[in-house]
């Protein structure tokens, strides 16, 4: 039966939707004692999660269940913020409803980034995550609301064709809204009244982990969790487009050493060996070879120590991807001390609060709760065949053919990790160029 069950996964395209888009599949087939269901939406601003726990829950549990099943999962674990009170109300209804004493709904407090799947795991379960490890080696497997919303609707034969996601800041009617998996940006925001302002940028995703896209002609996809229009000289925007050669000089120039990056990463937190101001002096001294430099590989970067922690607003952030990059290239891996990890015992204390990170990325304005407005379907949608962690689908439909909403269009390379894509609406292939297959209806 679990088999079967990962057998389908694969065939339907299920992609983890909170950002990664990992291939739900690879999860399905481990072992663990336990599912955590992420919904945490500890991005500002980003509530397509919640509206699914409280409208959708049912199919979400069955979802849950289908990967209980797979990886043996005694229990499943409902986690989101307790300031979503409807949202909570109707998992602990619908996990008393379930009575079978294998799942429960765990309230968080609203701190960034209680959605981490590291952090997830040691608020819930009390377990740390080895250095540059997953979930699996503590015995546990964490998803998204959404990608369990989809495995249920695999389980019922429906592929991935569709995708929650919130439309907010400088728009006219601030949403959530269910669109295809392709949508062009600038038709999303045409369905939610327009943007409010005549120059604005568009921010996939959050702000903290979000990119600024170059222009609003880009498809939604799979792992298309919010559109934010923003000003374009805003502080989020800002951070994200600097020229990275230029946010290295600054960083080299102005970091006094104070340590607080350090003192409110989430991963040195939680005991690892990350810290950021001593990652600034790697790239002023010019020690990339140097033991100190492969802590970078250790960063999640979420953004905390740019977007809240620096008096200076420089980025450390940005200082440790550039690291991680060259790292990577080199094939430089992590080999962990082999030392115990014990999370700081002030860690409570310095988790940061979302409501005085929205103050401090100048968000408040933009803060509500939109209400769902239905789904939306365009005439025409550009499906990207390389949407997910891992090789990109090989297109399987030619110029001229006809699909409908489901068909397959892209199928995983033989022998290659990745996931299948479908075609989103019914209508006629216009063109399959650069990665991208174009439906027309």
């Amino acid at each position: 039966m679990a088999v079967n069950i990962v057998d389908i996964i694969r065939e339907t395209g299920v992609v983890g939707a909170g950002g990664a888009g990992l291939p739900t599949h690879v999860k399905a087939e481990a072992k663990v004692d336990t599912v955590l269901v992420n919904g945490a939406s500890c991005e500002p601003l980003l509530m397509s999660d919640p509206y699914l726990m409280e409208a959708e829950v049912d199919t979400m549990i069955r979802g849950l269940e289908a990967i209980m099943d797979c990886t043996g999962a005694k229990k499943g674990i409902i986690c989101l913020k307790g300031k979503h009170a409807k949202a909570v109300k109707a998992v602990q209804e619908a996990v008393a409803r379930d009575g079978s004493g294998r799942l429960e709904c765990f309230v968080l407090k609203d701190f960034y980034p209680a959605g981490d799947e590291q952090v997830l795991v040691y608020e819930v379960l009390g377990r740390t995550v080895p250095e540059r490890g997953i979930p699996l080696q503590v015995g546990a497997v964490v998803s998204n609301t959404e990608s369990l919303f989809n495995v249920a609707l695999a389980m019922d034969g429906k592929p991935v064709t569709h995708r929650y996601l919130t439309v907010a800041g400088e728009i006219k009617n601030p949403m959530v809204v269910k669109v295809p998996v392709g949508t062009l940006v600038s038709d999303v925001l045409e369905f939610a009244g327009g943007p409010t302002i005549s120059d604005y940028k568009v921010v996939d995703g959050g702000p903290m982990m979000g990119r600024v896209l170059p222009d609003t002609n880009q498809p939604v996809t799979k792992t298309t969790s919010g559109l934010l229009v923003l000003p374009p000289n805003h502080n989020v925007v800002a951070g994200k487009v600097m020229d990275p050669e230029k946010i290295r000089r600054i960083t080299n120039t102005v970091c006094c050493q104070c340590s607080r990056c350090t003192d409110l990463c989430p991963r040195n937190l939680l005991g690892h060996s990350l810290h950021p101001h001593k990652l600034m002096r790697v790239i002023a001294n010019n020690e990339l070879d140097t033991e100190g430099a492969k802590e970078a590989l250790l960063c999640s970067e979420c953004g905390i120590c740019e977007k809240f922690a620096c008096p200076m607003m420089i980025s450390p952030r940005e200082v440790n991807a550039q690291i991680k990059k060259i790292l990577m290239k080199e094939r430089v891996t992590w080999e962990s001390k082999g030392n115990e990890l014990k999370a700081n015992p002030f860690r409570e204390s310095r988790a940061v609060p979302t409501k005085r990170l929205i103050q401090r990325l100048n968000l408040t304005k933009y803060d509500g709760h939109p209400e769902y407005a239905g789904e939306y379907t365009p005439s025409v949608v550009n499906i990207r065949l390389g949407q997910h962690i891992g090789a990109p689908a090989q297109c399987v439909v030619s110029v001229g053919d006809k699909v409908s909403c489901g068909d397959l269009i892209g199928e995983i390379p033989e022998g290659a990790m990745g996931a299948r894509v479908h075609a989103s609406i019914d209508g006629t292939v216009e063109s399959v160029e650069n990665g991208v297959v174009v439906i027309k209806k």
